[in-house]
């Protein structure tokens, strides 16, 4: 019998979400989340980050929130049903700051 393996991430300490944060320059923290914006230069550049995070946030079964206002784009990384910041959050920032990098 296979059955599913589902792995709990556990919350942060504060200190913990700071010491991740130094090694995230353009990610802040918002409450119970961690947030980055960034320009585009371009309206399809911007869509295709968008496509380009959707896929690795997919595959990793943990999405960021995303606002999309023209070139601007805001990522929001959080644990809803943990009510915070995870390291799912920190490796999902990491990997946006990698895609972001392509362009």
């Amino acid at each position: 019998m296979h059955g599913t393996i589902i792995v709990m991430a556990e919350l942060l300490s504060d200190a913990e979400v700071e010491a991740a944060l130094g090694s995230l320059p353009d990610w802040q923290r918002a409450g119970a989340s961690i947030t980055r914006t960034l320009k585009c230069p371009t309206f399809p550049a911007a869509i295709a980050l968008v496509d380009r995070v959707a896929a690795a946030a997919e595959s990793r079964n943990h999405h960021p929130d995303i606002d999309i206002r023209w070139r601007t784009l805001t990522f929001t990384c959080a644990t809803h049903s943990m009510g915070g910041i995870t390291d799912l959050d920190v490796g999902l920032a990491r990997e946006i700051d990698r895609l972001a990098a392509e362009d």
